[in-house]
């Protein structure tokens, strides 16, 4: 009876026991969700502006081109205006790998977000096109930055399993960021908005003070005990495998690193560091990921969001005809993107990236054909039936293809195919040609409309996106709920040995001390 009534006892304290635990667990998995989720406002509002200062122009241009306008510009400084940010996003891409590798990635979000908070209050109190240009320069510069640091974050902060959802949540950002600019520039003065935008940056900037550094990089630098403590701060107890094997991987490349180090001279370090660059250049999971990232950005930025944001008016004037409501239509447009960009966040986590990325790209070039066909038929009076909701329609869809996959998932992929050894590097080359093709789609599209009109304008981007599609759906290896790690190896074709692990520098040693840095940079 005595061993019977220790079993009941023991079946009851089990039984209270069992649940608590599991509302511990989810206790801490909801606290470490929360956790994530601070961290990546901050990574979002700093996105956020790269959709504001795209779409700030739409309200800009109109408002300084009318009479008795403060600072009065022609077609050719409001196109500068326009595009110079996208020309100074290179200078951005160069500046920010060595200040991450170097500094972290939490310094180097804080010092994009600096010239982007200066830029506000430049245009705020521009007097002149010269200084708008210059104010408008330094927020590219932030732009270029922030597009390098944004994906590379969000993949170091967050889980396997939040990871696509987060970086899909960036998407959402500059889509919110564009409603928001066009709503408050629909109402208010260029002066008061950029004042707003400003406030809403500088709340930015309060966020990733007060958010830590991320693991991957504090284990880079040696720094173990912060990490451990950073990963369970954002991750709870419930990945240890993943903090064990960054750990580890660090400790084995810190050894290598240390023992090359103590017996080397002075041309022997040049010499290993030109060689190793080489032999960077060489591997797969270096330039695969940037030939297809190269592909993505171009099939991202030719897709029409940045002519949808900046040129507005005239696409409305072109599809739908002119008195048509531009204030309701931007609103409209904006909204629709906004939910757009919330639902792709649903599908993302049920959807592989290939195949996402295949349908949207299909329903983009549609939508820019069919613009284009209605467009020609219209302005060559083709059209036995017309109806301004048509071109509504056709542009609707345009956006839509834009806010479910064109934009958003080059963001996604960038935080997912680049290895961690060559994250900073490898993204910065990638993403120059983001700021290059911005920069051109956003400077020659007046010029391309007043030329070959708005449909063969049209029709030359839908064959910069058809080919940027098919090329990337040739190499896009499927990255869908899958570690970095796993990507990593199956660009390189094999897991590494721990051998090899050891005998692998990371590119970020190239930059430790003062002599590494004047012989990278110039290779940078």
């Amino acid at each position: 009876m005595r061993s019977q009534s220790i079993v009941v006892t023991m079946a009851k304290k089990t039984a209270w026991i069992t649940p608590y635990k599991k509302q511990k667990k989810l206790l801490i998995l909801k606290t470490s969700l929360f956790f994530q989720c601070f961290v990546t406002a901050g990574v979002c509002l700093n996105m956020s502006s790269q959709g504001v200062v795209v779409g700030y122009a739409a309200i800009l241009l109109p408002q300084l081109k009318r009479p008795g306008s403060e600072i009065p510009i022609d077609d050719s400084s409001g196109s500068w205006i326009a595009s110079i940010m996208g020309f100074t996003l290179v200078a951005g891409n160069f500046i920010v790998p060595l200040i991450m590798a170097n500094y972290g990635r939490k310094t180097a979000n804080i010092i994009s977000i600096i010239p982007m908070l200066i830029g506000w209050f430049g245009i705020v109190f521009a007097g002149s096109v010269e200084v708008m240009l210059f104010a408008r320069a330094l927020q590219g510069l932030a732009m270029g930055m922030s597009s390098s640091i944004g994906p590379v974050l969000i993949g170091e902060y967050a889980s396997p399993k939040n990871r696509g959802a987060f970086l899909m949540l960036m998407s959402i950002a500059i889509g919110i960021g564009v409603l928001g600019v066009h709503t408050m520039g629909s109402f208010m003065t260029w002066q008061h908005t950029a004042l707003i935008c400003a406030i809403v940056v500088f709340m930015d900037l309060l966020i990733v003070i007060y958010s830590p550094e991320t693991p991957s990089w504090l284990a880079d630098q040696g720094r173990y005990d912060e990490s451990r403590k950073v990963f369970r701060w954002l991750r709870g107890d419930g990945e240890e495998e993943e903090l064990q094997r960054i750990v580890q991987t660090s400790v084995m490349v810190r050894e290598s690193k240390a023992e090359i180090s103590s017996s080397e001279t002075l041309v022997k370090k040049i010499r290993r560091n030109i060689a190793y660059f080489r032999m960077t250049i060489a591997k797969k999971e270096f330039h695969k990921p940037i030939f297809i990232m190269i592909h993505i950005y171009t099939f991202g930025q030719w897709s029409g969001a940045n002519i949808l944001a900046t040129y507005t008016s005239l696409v409305f004037e072109n599809v739908i005809g002119p008195g048509s409501n531009v204030a309701l239509l931007l609103i409209t447009l904006g909204i629709q993107r906004v939910i757009s960009n919330t639902s792709a966040l649903i599908v993302i986590r049920k959807m592989k990236r290939r195949s996402m990325l295949l349908a949207t790209g299909c329903i983009n070039i549609f939508a820019y054909l069919s613009q284009a066909a209605y467009s020609y038929a219209k302005e060559h009076d083709m059209l036995p039936f017309d109806h301004p909701m048509i071109g509504v329609v056709l542009i609707h869809i345009h956006m839509f293809s834009i806010a479910t996959g064109t934009i958003p998932l080059p963001l996604v992929l960038a935080g997912e195919l680049f290895p961690l050894e060559f994250r900073s590097l490898a993204g910065g080359i990638s993403v120059l040609f983001f700021s290059g093709n911005t920069f051109i789609t956003i400077k020659t599209f007046t010029y391309l409309s007043s030329t070959l009109g708005l449909y063969g304008a049209y029709c030359l981007y839908a064959a910069v996106v058809c080919y940027s599609l098919v090329v990337a759906l040739m190499f896009l290896p499927e990255t869908k709920d899958r570690t970095l790690q796993d990507i990593e190896d199956e660009f390189r074709g094999r897991a590494l040995s721990p051998e090899e692990v050891k005998a692998t520098q990371s590119l970020t040693s190239l930059k430790f001390n003062n002599l590494d840095r004047r012989c990278s940079s110039p290779m940078l």
